[in-house]
């Protein structure tokens, strides 16, 4: 059969992560995002459209003139760079028009748990763990960020120092007491 009857396999209908790498919102949730985080995921779609497409296109364009496309590994992996790109800039571009910025610095001083809070918590055996609850754009596991949709978060948000929630897991139902909260100061240009 002909290539160009074959079914692509890189699917321009998966917007939902376009690369898996972030989780779909909950259903009739809203996408909360800090300041910093919101600027983070714009300068990436603006760097996508300006430099990166731009970049891929020309070399497209470059490889097309070659000759056979079917063989020609510039063409056919620019191509697929592209579909990436478009992809990712799709993603972001929607992410970006639903997203509902907060300031977490509005809540400095207080001790309960909001979005954007850094919260010192103790499990049931008194281990210490620190998590910042973050959007689910911007969270990153490694730094010990949580979305404000995790199970952590969730537990924790509204609870004030000193409190003991109760953390829903699927190994079960944990204990864990706030120990401290604090909350980013407000940035430049804050009133």
């Amino acid at each position: 059969m002909n290539k160009a009857f074959t079914k692509e396999t890189d699917s321009d209908a998966d917007d939902d992560g376009a690369d898996g790498a972030m989780p779909p919102l909950p259903a009739g949730g809203k996408n909360y995002i800090t300041p910093a985080g919101y600027e983070r995921l714009r300068t990436e779609l603006l760097h996508l459209m300006d430099e990166e497409r731009p970049k891929v296109v020309e070399a497209v364009h470059w490889a097309a003139k070659n000759g056979d496309r079917s063989e020609n590994g510039d063409y056919l992996y620019g191509k697929k760079r592209l579909r990436e790109i478009d992809r990712r800039i799709r993603f972001l571009t929607k992410r970006l028009e639903i997203a509902e910025v907060t300031d977490p610095s509005v809540h400095q001083g207080s001790d309960q748990v909001f979005f954007g809070a850094t919260v010192r918590y103790a499990d049931e055996n008194g281990d210490e763990r620190s998590v910042t609850i973050l959007g689910i754009d911007e969270a990153d596991s490694a730094q010990s960020q949580v979305s404000w949709i995790s199970p952590i978060a969730r537990a924790l948000l509204k609870a004030r120092e000193g409190d003991v929630v109760k953390l829903v897991t699927p190994g079960g139902t944990h204990e864990v007491e706030l120990l401290s909260v604090v909350y980013p100061a407000p940035g430049p240009g804050a009133a």
